[in-house]
């Protein structure tokens, strides 16, 4: 199995589920994490990335950890010196025109979206609200772009896709799509060498359906316009995505598998889950399984049974803990020894 690994966790796109997997291989295995300093759960985002942004890394005696996910805007000169030159790099890529509905409930209250009353409203005239200069700007216009630390607001020449889907070819393994989260999983599986239960997982930080709205044809149009660069980044990926399945897994088996993780979620939340699904934040009985809320999104969370064997207790609630709690608890256990 491959323990060095680097995630690029795109914002709104299952990231938070693909994070809680590396956090709970990287607990059983005993790995560590590239923390941001003093804890916390941005690699100072959106700055670009530095490696002087993680904890216990100095440039005079420079360390190497084995798994760095948290939120950062990719540069990977940087991102070089704090990991292994074996390690694998992944990302996961969401529809644009999805990610920018989520990103507007989610992030209602940055400069951009914050005056607009409805999405539609802010597609209708999106420089009467969107200022790219504003600190939080990125969040309104080609979100997985400036994740991948290019320029949002670049032009969209057929030149500079080229540059960009070649950069991004170039410095990551695996780019996984959002839609297709099990087959994703799978391919992810394949990858690392890992086995079944460590890809499976229980999505997290999803939104309730209530704060969800069907788009129509004009708007979506209009989001892929305004979102050109991500609409470049997110097709081209999508189809070597399905490539790669068919060459190195084919339909077939790719089914197989799929089916399989299915099966395994399906006996894991009969096991850990009460209700089997998941509940509104209101509904949470057990406080530290509580997710953020934030924006005007309703996010929703777990209820593990009751009278569960501690073994058991133990590895459902690793599958349910949302990312802030389990960063910081895999933060305190990796630096226990300096704490006071």
């Amino acid at each position: 199995p491959k323990t060095d690994i680097v995630f690029l966790k795109v914002h709104k796109s299952a990231s938070s589920t693909v994070m809680n997997i590396l956090f709970r291989f990287g607990e059983t295995h005993n790995l560590t994490f590239a923390f941001p300093t003093g804890g916390g759960n941005q690699l100072f985002y959106p700055h670009p990335f530095l490696a002087r942004f993680v904890q216990g890394y100095s440039a005079r005696s420079p360390r190497q950890f084995n798994i760095l996910c948290h939120h950062m805007r990719f540069l990977q000169p940087e991102v070089q010196k704090v990991v292994s030159s074996s390690a694998i790099y992944f990302s996961i890529l969401r529809n644009p025109v999805q990610l920018m509905e989520s990103s507007f409930v989610y992030y209602k209250g940055t400069s951009a979206f914050s005056r607009a009353h409805s999405l539609e409203e802010f597609l209708s005239q999106p420089y009467h609200y969107y200022n790219p200069a504003d600190s939080n700007s990125h969040y309104a216009k080609n979100l997985m772009t400036f994740d991948f630390g290019f320029n949002p607001d670049g032009e969209v020449s057929p030149e500079r896709v080229q540059l960009m889907l070649k950069g991004i070819e170039e410095s990551f393994d695996l780019l996984l799509i959002s839609e297709y989260f099990d087959e994703s999983m799978v391919l992810l599986k394949e990858t690392l060498c890992w086995d079944l239960d460590s890809v499976v997982s229980f999505p997290l930080n999803i939104r309730d359906s209530s704060t969800k709205s069907p788009l129509s044809d004009t708007i979506v149009e209009k989001i892929k316009d305004w979102n050109r660069l991500d609409w470049e980044i997110y097709t081209h990926f999508n189809r070597t995505f399905w490539e790669r399945i068919n060459r190195d897994i084919g339909q077939e088996r790719m089914q197989q598998e799929v089916k399989a993780l299915r099966e395994r979620q399906a006996e894991l939340a009969r096991t850990c889950l009460q209700g089997m699904g998941s509940v509104a934040p209101k509904d949470i009985k057990d406080s530290s399984l509580r997710p953020l809320q934030h924006g005007n999104a309703k996010i929703l969370g777990y209820n593990i049974k009751q009278g569960l064997d501690k073994e058991t207790e133990r590895m459902c609630r690793r599958l349910v803990t949302p990312e802030l709690q389990y960063s910081s608890a895999l933060y305190k256990k990796q630096f226990a020894q300096k704490l006071p």
